[in-house]
This record gives C-alpha cells, sequence and structure tokens, in this order.
C-alpha cells in the first residue's frame, strides 16, 4: 500500500481518482492547492503525487521543484490537459516520474502507480542491503582482548542465532547500541530492518504513537495515520535504549507485544500483529526499580531472559590503548601516534565517560594537534582534577573523616548530581527513599 497525495482544483477528476485508487488498498488524500499539498507533505509526507500542471497560484511544476530539493524520494505523476512537448521535457527535467495528458484511462494511472510502487520496494530493498553491510563493519568496533570483552563478544555470537530478547546493561558510553547492532547483524533477521529508539529521550505522551502508531484523529493533532516503529520494524529488530526510563503505562503494552506479537494502534480497534526482536538496553538497575515498582516486574522477567553486561572502560584497562589506537585511525591519525607518555595519561585516567569519553578526548587532542603530531599537552583536561585514580578519589575521601561526615558527603554528591532529585538519588546511594528523607533530617540537609 502507498500513500498517495492527489492535487487537482477539479473536483470531479479528484473524486474519480481518489475512489479507483482507494479501492486499490492506497491510502489517498486530496489537495486543491499547491500550497494546502505543501503543508499536507511537510506533516506526512507521501510516497506518489498526482499533481495538475495549472492550478491557482503556485503551478504543479513549482511545487514539484520545491518539494523535490526537501523530499527527493517522492514520485510525482504531472496531469495535465494542456500537452506540449517544453513542458513536459521540462517536468521530466525537474524530476517527474512521469507525465499523464488528460482524458487519460483510469487503468492507466493505476499501471503507473504499480510500476513507482515496485521500484520504491526494490530501492527499500537496496538500502537494508546497504545497512546490512554497514552492520557487519561493526563486528570490527568493538575492540579489545581482554577477558571482560571477550566473554561480551562470545554471548552475542551465541544470542544472536535465536529469537531470544537481549537485555544490554552497562554504563552510559559503554557501546550498548553497537552491541545491540552486532546481535541483530549477526541474526537471521540481518536483511530486515534494524530500528533505534532512545525511549529517554521522547516525551510520555508521544512515545506510544512512536512505537504503536496511530489512527488518523486518534488524538490532536494526529491528522494522518501513523504505523509507529513495531510496524516498520516487522521481520527485523527494534532496539529500545534506555528502557528503564519507559513509562509503566507503556510497558503493560510493550509486554503484551513480546508475548503474543500483537497491540493495538492509538484510536484503533484493530489488532496488529507483527513479528520483531527485541533487544533491550539500560543503564539502570532494574531490579531495583521493579522493587519500588517503577518498572514492571513480569516485563524484567521477560526481557531479562538472556542479560548481557557491558563492562565500563576502568574494568579493563588492557584495552584502552587498542581502541585508542582504532580510533586515531578513524580521525586519520597514523597508529603509532600514541607515546608512551600519552599512554601514560590515558591509563591513569578512571575514564567515567567510557568509551564515548575515550572518543571525545582523542578528537578533541587531534583538533588540537592540527597537523602536527598528538603530545601530552592536548591532554591537559583530563588533568583538571578528574584524572585521579577511583582509589586516590576514596582515600582523600576518608582522609580525617567519621562515618557520618563521609555519609553526608555522599548524600550530597548525590543529590548534587541528580539535581535534587531524591528518588534518583536514593536509588544511586542504593537506599530507599525513606531512609534518605531519615538521613537529611539526620544531617540537617535542606529537604
Amino acid at each position: 500500500m502507498s500513500r498517495v497525495l492527489i492535487i487537482d482544483d477539479e473536483k470531479k477528476i479528484v473524486k474519480i481518482l481518489s475512489d479507483k485508487i482507494s479501492r486499490e488498498g492506497h491510502d489517498v488524500q486530496t489537495s486543491a492547492s499547491a500550497e494546502e499539498a505543501l503543508v499536507i507533505i511537510s506533516k506526512s509526507p507521501p510516497d506518489i503525487v498526482l499533481c495538475d500542471l495549472k492550478l491557482e497560484g503556485m503551478s504543479g511544476l513549482e511545487l514539484l521543484r520545491v518539494v523535490k530539493q526537501k523530499f527527493p524520494q517522492i514520485d510525482f505523476i504531472i496531469m495535465t490537459a494542456y500537452a506540449s512537448a517544453d513542458t513536459a521535457v521540462k517536468a521530466m527535467s525537474e524530476g517527474a516520474y512521469e507525465y499523464l495528458i488528460k482524458p487519460f484511462h483510469m487503468e492507466e494511472v493505476l499501471l503507473l502507480i504499480k510500476r513507482i510502487q515496485e521500484r520504491q520496494i526494490l530501492m527499500a530493498e537496496n538500502t537494508i542491503l546497504k545497512e546490512k553491510n554497514a552492520l557487519k563493519e561493526a563486528d570490527r568496533k568493538i575492540v579489545g582482548s581482554s577477558r571482560e570483552i571477550t566473554s561480551v563478544k562470545n554471548q552475542i555470537e551465541k544470542v544472536a542465532v535465536t529469537e531470544t530478547p537481549v537485555l544490554i546493561q552497562g554504563e552510559s558510553g559503554t557501546g550498548k547500541e553497537l552491541a545491540a547492532e552486532l546481535i541483530h547483524s549477526k541474526s537471521g533477521r540481518a536483511e530486515r530492518s534494524f530500528i533505534v529508539i532512545n525511549c529517554a529521550a521522547i516525551p510520555e505522551t508521544l512515545l506510544e504513537s512512536e512505537l504503536f502508531g496511530h489512527e488518523r484523529g486518534a488524538f490532536t493533532g494526529a491528522a494522518t495515520k501513523k504505523p509507529g516503529l513495531f510496524r516498520l520494524a516487522d521481520g527485523g529488530t527494534l532496539f529500545l535504549d534506555e528502557i528503564g526510563d519507559m513509562p509503566l503505562s507503556i510497558q503493560a503494552k510493550l509486554l503484551r507485544v513480546i508475548e503474543n506479537g500483537e497491540f493495538l494502534p492509538l484510536g484503533s480497534s484493530k489488532i496488529v500483529k507483527v513479528n520483531v526482536r527485541l533487544i533491550a538496553a539500560t543503564n539502570k538497575n532494574l531490579e531495583r526499580l521493579s522493587e519500588k515498582e517503577l518498572f514492571r516486574k513480569d516485563l524484567l522477567f521477560r526481557l531479562n531472559v538472556f542479560p548481557i553486561i557491558i563492562p565500563p572502560l576502568r574494568e579493563r584497562k588492557s584495552d584502552i590503548i587498542p581502541i585508542a589506537v582504532s580510533l586515531l585511525q578513524k580521525l586519520g591519525r597514523p597508529a603509532d601516534g600514541i607515546s608512551s607518555e600519552i599512554e601514560e595519561i590515558l591509563l591513569s585516567y578512571s575514564w567515567p565517560g567510557n568509551v564515548r569519553e575515550l572518543r571525545n578526548a582523542l578528537e578533541r587532542a587531534v583538533i588540537l594537534a592540527g597537523p602536527e603530531k598528538i603530545s601530552p599537552d592536548h591532554f591537559k583536561l583530563l588533568g583538571d582534577g578528574q584524572a585521579e585514580s577511583p582509589e586516590g578519589s576514596l582515600n582523600s575521601l576518608l582522609d580525617d573523616k567519621s562515618l557520618p561526615e563521609i555519609e553526608k558527603i555522599l548524600i550530597g554528591e548525590a543529590l548534587k548530581k541528580t539535581g535534587g532529585n531524591k528518588s534518583r538519588a536514593a536509588e544511586i546511594l542504593g537506599i530507599t527513599r525513606r531512609t534518605l528523607y531519615g538521613r537529611l533530617d539526620k544531617y540537617n540537609i535542606g529537604r
């Protein structure tokens, strides 16, 4: 099924075209002007546009030119009762797929739409194939031979060939999305779509619509039908990043998809069935969240069939230099660009932001160095009170301080880190919110 937009100021033509094309199973919208059509296209780009050449205001040719600049994937069929070789050549040179002279046979229109649809499917398959080849390259992106990362690679190899849901856990910047890409690329779904959504980046009011889609008019602003990511990932893999931030109201619907492969789009009474491999990732402790009833236990059980824990960079220090060398090569620098002094700097730092932070530090060093060789001076920011090892930080914290004083410092740091969010601070500290409130009163920390 294609989304078709018909633009013509002749109501009779629009009615005939709309009825015939709709009967073929296509989703049809109509417009009487190019200006109105531009609004429709900007909100929900169609697959095919049938547009009259002569319109009040902006002409069909002008609309074709404007739309093709922003949406080159949309195929245009230009219609006119005033045929000439010049206008036909001009329309085709501006990117029109075909040129129809009125009056025309409906069979001709339907055949054209079918040809365009087949062409678009072929192009989509080519895109998926390119994505597959790109994902194969991801195999070389998990760099390192430490015992910890080798174990992760082995787990990926084992679970990739199954249909089991996977939960990837690890700190921010450890490479959870890369691990998900690898699982998909080594699975039987590698030729199908791999779709990513960050549950923390989308407001709760929009997340359900993004995942499950909606019908036209399902809510204010739902001017067109939307398929949703589960439909788009049908036959492939859907990666739910930061699933610990998913609202409870949506978790129940997600559980139904995992168990039955079916869901209801917003505003619809028709159940949709899909076949999607689910991979989720989080940097939060879901078990602790489930104990606090912030994450459904039954959903955790279904997701946690095969957990993969990616260790932080500080726990696999032997991988730091190989990763740095690989990243520098991608930045166009030679493999021998890391001196012994730079190695010492990189190995002495705790890398709280993990591989992502290492990549950013190296990219900054390359920019600062310009055409010159990278030197230790280009890593000065790592020494501004941040390069202290965890052991050094602990010693300075314990130095001449009583247990209550240390506890007070830790609570203050947790509140600072969370911007005063006490629920999140309690989670970081590993205590209940009630216990945290008790400590706030005890140490007279402002509530």
